[in-house]
């Protein structure tokens, strides 16, 4: 059983594997979306591939649409090359159950794929944003895609090269799209929507502020056309939704691997990219799947609800998107996350047997998120919370690991628990009484030593900020925390969204830290001294 268009005309050996086939004509899908192109979407990755692409095919399927899904990739090409291109765009979604059963299905609706710094992709893509009919163009590119600048606020260099000389083709994202959106202005200035499917607060006003970052530069210096920034800035030709999505899809897991081996399918490399993604044929993920959309198309849009996206007021989104990033799911998640990584531990459902990590995620969720969570109505916080705790976390087929999510945890501790500590201020005045965010922020700058609770060296997640994290710790040591050492740290209102001195919690993650820091074993015994119930 080959993962291609060949492959999967031998309907019977799919079937007996109990393997859904796709339930329509995919070269009449490819055909019409290569003439009248409507959804393009960057970032070709996993979270793609089990969810995005997935919506598209429920649309093909009940009829909604007769057209499917473009890919394009900036940033890791070796995944167009290695993964789309074998198997002519298919990918086995394998949606793992609680109950230790798999359901497995084939995604046919990505029509083409292109590597927007190619020669030919970048033609592609011009060619489909001239195109009127363009409807929508999302994106799945991590918080950190959508960043201009080094830390001490001058342009990335590839974003300078772009902004001194609009190139053949730009090379930071942001450019291309910016590049890509110039083109549609000046072949007859059509609307089209642009959505940010990553998981970040506000994430349309980001991708739109980073648009008009480049926009405005190519202004001054006579790159693009005079009117350009009023079109970009007018909602009713160009709009940035904001969105929640919520769907864990992890690495590609060996043992989901061995499984499909067993029924005869045989597509089940799972490779790693020189960029550290890592990636199969097939693609893993949770039953769980949550995505709200600001109802903003200007040039009109795939009827999404029928493929179970909500649709909804930009407040509503907004609300939705903070109960899950700020006080539901991403705290605890990163706790687990930071806490994992110390103790050994290689599977977030592992630690959800824990006992005092389960308490600690309990704790942040609960006690300390709930109270100041503002309920978005269109979901309930406690029970999308009893949901999380209860069954997605602990669910033993999701090989999540503690070392994904640990990834850019710089870019996420402001959202993830600055946003708590803030909403406590304004509620009560004083964040005083919160321990268990403290306690998590103190373990992550005790991650940040390298060094697991045994005193042995662990590998480190990426992160934009390591080297400027880790040069803070430079002189920390077990036994010999210096919990001075971390006040630039703890003070940096860029890190934390605000300076956790003036919101009088420094002191107390200084006494955290040097405790999690006192000693082999000081993190296990930490933990148990304040979850003990």
């Amino acid at each position: 059983m080959k993962l291609d268009y060949a492959g999967i005309r031998d309907k019977r050996k799919w079937i007996s594997a109990n393997i859904s086939l796709p339930d329509f004509d995919i070269q009449k899908m490819v055909n019409a979306t290569a003439k009248t192109p409507r959804w393009l979407h960057f970032g070709a990755g996993n979270i793609f591939r089990g969810f995005v692409a997935a919506l598209s095919q429920t649309l093909l399927e009940s009829g909604n649409s007769d057209t499917g899904i473009i890919a394009a990739e900036s940033y890791d090409t070796e995944i167009i090359d290695r993964i789309y291109r074998p198997h002519d765009n298919l990918v086995l979604r394998v949606i793992m159950n609680a109950d230790n059963t798999y359901d497995k299905k084939i995604i046919a609706s990505i029509s083409e794929n292109l590597i927007s710094g190619s020669l030919s992709g970048w033609s592609r893509l011009n060619e489909i944003f001239k195109y009127p009919g363009l409807q929508l163009v999302s994106l799945t590119v991590t918080e950190k895609g959508y960043n201009l600048y080094k830390t001490d606020g001058t342009f990335l260099p590839e974003v300078s090269e772009d902004i001194a000389k609009l190139q053949l083709y730009p090379k930071h994202l942001i450019s291309q799209i910016t590049a890509l959106l110039h083109t549609r202005y000046k072949h007859g200035r059509h609307p089209i929507t642009l959505v940010s499917m990553d998981n970040c607060s506000r994430n349309g006003d980001k991708l739109k502020d980073a648009v008009l970052t480049l926009g405005r530069e190519w202004e001054k210096t006579g790159l693009v056309k005079e009117g350009f920034i009023d079109y970009l800035r007018d909602e009713n030709l160009v709009s940035f939704p904001w969105t929640m999505i919520d769907k864990i899809t992890p690495r590609p897991s060996p043992s989901v691997a061995r499984e499909l081996n067993k029924t005869g399918f045989k597509s089940t490399e799972i490779i790693e990219t020189s960029r550290h993604t890592f990636i199969a044929p097939f693609v893993n993920t949770e039953k769980a799947e949550y995505l709200i959309i600001e109802d903003s198309f200007p040039n009109g849009r795939p009827p999404l609800e029928y493929a179970g996206v909500m649709l909804s007021d930009r407040e509503t989104v907004e609300k939705a998107e903070h109960m899950k990033v700020s006080t539901c799911l991403n705290p605890l998640h990163t706790a687990l996350a930071i806490f994992g990584c110390l103790l050994g531990y290689s599977r977030i459902s592992d630690e959800m047997k824990d006992p005092y990590l389960l308490r600690l995620v309990q704790k942040i969720g609960y006690e300390e998120g709930l109270p100041v969570v503002i309920d978005p109505g269109i979901l309930n916080p406690a029970k999308f919370i009893d949901e999380v705790i209860n069954k997605r976390l602990p669910n033993p087929n999701i090989p999540d690991t503690p070392q994904r999510i640990a990834t850019d945890t710089s870019q996420k501790v402001s959202i993830r628990y600055g946003e708590t500590i803030k909403a406590h201020i304004r509620q009560t005045g004083d964040a005083t009484s919160l321990n268990y965010i403290p306690l998590t922020i103190a373990g992550w700058l005790r991650y940040l030593m390298g060094i697991d609770d045994s005193g042995n060296t662990m590998p480190l997640s990426p992160d934009p900020l390591l080297g400027e994290l880790r040069a803070c710790l430079s002189e920390s040591a077990l036994g010999n925390p210096k919990p001075e050492n971390i006040r630039p740290v703890l003070s940096n209102e860029t890190i934390f969204g605000l300076n956790l001195y003036e919101a009088r919690l420094g002191e107390k993650i200084e006494g955290f830290f040097e405790e999690l820091a006192s000693g082999k074993g000081a993190v296990k015994n930490t933990l148990q001294k304040y979850l003990s119930e």
